[in-house]
């Protein structure tokens, strides 16, 4: 069963944090207070094919978000940071803050832990997204068919709608082609 979180706060977690050669702790109220805030949650980094999806969809609204009323886009992942900063580096999402949820303690609050130990990735997060504001969750939009499968309603796209429906959207053919270009080199660096 999804549990939904609406109208609640966010749990109150410590992430730890590498930049700079240098570990740091950031708490969710450095998050999320005082902030509106969309939130992406994937099962790790690398998975794919359908977590680049939602991370360059995401990546390339940035720009749309922050004009209607975003301060920031987080995608948390039951990661290191290391793995994070590599993949983020990889897919090229520069507008996109990455946050590691490294023992699944946030995703564990949220109730959005899944063991996918039978699939060899241990426990992780539901695919997910939520709009919050100044550290209450006013929305929340959760995957129902598990994290094999392309993000219908944890998109970017159903969460611009959600803030505003006339936003004018950026196409997603920017985002196609770099999945295939993606795919594509990785296949030959492969052969």
């Amino acid at each position: 069963m999804v549990f939904n979180r609406e109208g609640q706060r966010v749990p109150q977690v410590t992430f730890r944090m590498f930049a700079e050669g240098e570990w740091y702790e950031l708490s969710t109220a450095d998050l999320f207070d005082r902030k509106t805030v969309v939130v992406f949650a994937v099962p790790g980094a690398f998975t794919y094919p359908y977590s680049p999806i939602q991370l360059l969809g995401y990546n390339q609204y940035a720009r749309v978000f922050r004009t209607n009323g975003v301060d920031d886009i987080l995608c948390i992942a039951v990661n290191d940071p290391f793995s994070l900063a590599t993949w983020a580096e990889k897919e090229g999402a520069d507008q996109i803050r990455f946050i590691p949820d490294v023992n699944g303690d946030f995703t564990r609050e949220m109730k959005m832990m899944v063991n996918l130990s039978s699939k060899g990735m241990g426990y992780r997060s539901l695919r997910y997204s939520m709009l919050v504001k100044d550290g209450v969750i006013e929305k929340m939009f959760v995957e129902r068919d598990g994290f094999e499968t392309k993000p219908v309603v944890s998109n970017a796209e159903t969460m611009l709608n959600y803030i505003n429906p006339e936003a004018e959207k950026p196409e997603q053919t920017a985002v196609l082609m770099h999945m295939w270009r993606t795919m594509f080199s990785d296949q030959k660096s492969g052969e």
